[in-house]
């Protein structure tokens, strides 16, 4: 053999042993490593610390280093020997991969690469939801199944089966992209699904709210790939993505349930205790204490092991996954499930994290209160829970007090000092309560609650007065998929009643509520009312962000102004049996000098100057010219 041959010989296999030599490295350490979380980041974030968890049998028995000249913070290890937290810092970093390596014994005995990604262009300062929009709520497994063979995946154990109510249905991510464009017809312009990561349950896993990994898409709905493209598709229309969060609990099969980090990563009393409801007992200053600890660290429900949110290492892993998610899936926003259950402090905590990333980011937490006072505590700045020296940092709430009015007051004909749509009023009465009254979401329904259309029984008239009120009122609108065709269910029949599959997301349904010429009429009335008031909506930013100025309703007559510099709007809502006839001279302070309205469904032109005369059951929208 020739000396150059030889030396090339020698260079081909000593290739060969170094590939070799690598590739042994890899088989160990995935044998080591079962899990890496958060699985990569991002370059450049304002928050340059990223704790990384990294699991796997007796991996806390290893040293940590790490290459690139990359700077370890701090180690962390718990009681349980197969968890190992290091925290480095990515400041002045650029996006890059680079290499953890576990020794024992000054010898490496596994390595793990690492990728810090490059942001999109002005992530930190994305857009969010706000007054300006719609929000569409949906159960991913009951809009439509766009892809049957994910119906019945086998790492997880629920199957699909749609004969059974409260069990899997089959719709997914790809059914919801189908059907964007029937979304963006019916005027919404951002589109809330219920939780969409994997809960592997092994029955009513279908609402996904006790997950099982939270950094994985269920498989019954898709990949992350997937939700990603839905993201995408949506911005293409012009449409926005809310996740909704939960911070609150996991599932019981979540995997980390037979293997915790540490034993306070959840509330235990040991195991299972459950909360007592009562979310007062965070700021009743007479609260006694085991009714305090009960309600902020018992269980919702026993399925649902309560997170504890002032564990730091927790607390870090939920924000990370929080802007991880955002960032990869290049979210609008948040809602997050049961706000007010959590660690008081932590979740404001948590809340202040991923606002301070994202300045414009809205999340609006479920605080499901019945008393606006309590409810307006929990928004960002509040003035009564200053008080307590408390800010939670939370943008928006829900207006739940509302939705409880709405439930009842469209069939209180006769208005009395209490009953009617005073109610409405009173409500808006309130509203100095709030640090900022834009950022609340109103709605007359959702998936937790009876359907509207069951409360009414497809009243079509009581519809319309609804929803010109969500559509003209102050804040965020809310809507309930289905409700815009007539859906109706009935909760005291178990919540699957209220979560029906919407008809025509699944082949071989007899009814396409998704195109007009598979509508009933009744679903195509319905629609058609909702479609055009939606859309007009978009136009008219008095609705948005104005000013609002309301009068005591008079025989269950309510009318209000939404007003700007430029633009005002008077709506009319005739809630009586009867005929009415108001006298616009009462109105002149918001009237001013405009002299017709332009009913916005109808285009009727109406005189200011006369009376006008509104038929019972009834709403007129007036562009004031």
């Amino acid at each position: 053999m020739k000396p150059n041959t030889f030396r090339s010989f020698l260079n081909i296999n000593f290739n060969q042993i170094t590939l070799l030599f690598l590739f042994l490295i890899s088989l160990n350490a995935n044998a080591q490593i079962q899990r890496v979380e958060p699985p990569f980041w991002y370059a450049g974030m304002k928050n340059p610390e990223l704790q990384i968890l990294f699991y796997g049998k007796n991996i806390a028995e290893n040293n940590v280093s790490v290459s690139n000249n990359i700077l370890i913070k701090e180690v962390k290890k718990t009681e349980n020997p197969n968890y190992i937290f290091v925290t480095i810092d990515t400041k002045n970093n650029e996006a890059q991969d680079f290499v953890f390596s576990f020794s024992k014994n000054k010898k490496v005995a596994f390595t793990q690469k690492y990728s810090l990604k490059k942001r999109k262009v002005n992530s930190a300062q994305r857009k969010s939801y706000d007054a300006s929009d719609l929000i569409y709520l949906i159960m991913p497994d009951r809009f439509a199944n766009g892809n049957p063979k994910n119906d019945s995946e086998k790492s997880v154990v629920e199957k699909a089966n749609r004969r059974n109510p409260g069990s899997r249905h089959g719709g997914d991510i790809e059914g919801i992209i189908k059907n964007l464009d029937y979304i963006k017809e019916l005027g919404a312009t951002a589109l809330w699904p219920t939780p969409l990561c994997e809960d592997n349950d092994s029955r009513g896993s279908y609402h996904g709210y006790g997950q099982s990994d939270v950094y994985k898409i269920d498989p019954r709905y898709g990949t992350n790939e997937d939700y990603l493209r839905l993201s995408t598709e949506l911005h293409k229309k012009d449409m926005k993505l809310i996740m909704d969060y939960v911070t609150n609990h996991w599932g019981a099969a979540h995997w980390m349930m037979n293997d915790l980090p540490t034993y306070e990563w959840l509330h235990q009393f040991p195991g299972y205790a459950q909360t007592n409801y009562h979310m007062t007992t965070q700021f009743d200053p007479n609260a006694s204490k085991i009714d305090t600890k009960m309600c902020m660290d018992g269980w919702f429900v026993k399925s649902m092991p309560d997170l504890n949110q002032s564990n730091p290492l927790l607390l870090k892993y939920l924000t990370q996954n929080a802007i991880w998610w955002i960032e990869y899936a290049d979210l609008d926003g948040f809602r997050v499930d049961t706000y007010s259950y959590n660690d008081k402090k932590g979740i404001a905590e948590w809340t202040k994290a991923i606002t301070d990333e994202y300045p414009n980011f809205n999340i609006v937490g479920e605080v499901w209160m019945h008393d606006q006072a309590q409810m307006a505590y929990w928004q960002k700045d509040s003035k009564i829970a200053a008080i307590q020296n408390y800010n939670s940092y939370l943008p928006s709430v829900m207006d739940f007090t509302l939705m409880e009015s709405t439930a009842t007051v469209f069939n209180e004909n006769q208005a009395t000092w209490d009953k009617g749509l005073i109610k409405i009023y009173e409500n808006l009465a309130n509203d100095f309560l709030y640090p900022n009254i834009n950022s609340i979401m109103t709605f007359v329904e959702n998936h937790d609650t009876n359907r509207f259309n069951e409360i009414y029984q497809k009243d079509f008239k009581k519809y319309q007065m609804a929803m010109t009120l969500i559509a003209t009122i102050r804040g965020i609108p809310q809507i309930y998929y289905g409700s815009e065709i007539s859906m109706a269910g009935n909760k005291n029949e178990g919540d699957p009643a209220i979560r029906l599959d919407f008809p025509g997301g699944w082949e071989g349904d007899t009814n396409n509520a998704f195109t007009k010429t598979g509508r009933t009429a009744e679903q195509e009335q319905f629609f058609d009312f909702s479609s055009k008031l939606f859309q007009w909506r978009k136009t008219n930013d008095a609705v948005h962000f104005g000013k609002t100025t309301q009068y005591i309703p008079e025989d269950n007559v309510y009318v209000y102004f939404r007003y700007t510099d430029t633009k005002t709007v008077m709506v009319i809502i005739n809630n009586s049996d009867k005929t009415q006839t108001i006298k616009t001279n009462r109105f002149q302070e918001n009237i001013q000098n405009y002299t017709t309205g332009k009913e916005v469904l109808t285009q009727k032109t109406i005189d200011l100057k006369d009376n006008i005369t509104i038929d019972s059951q009834s709403a007129y929208i007036l562009e004031l010219n």
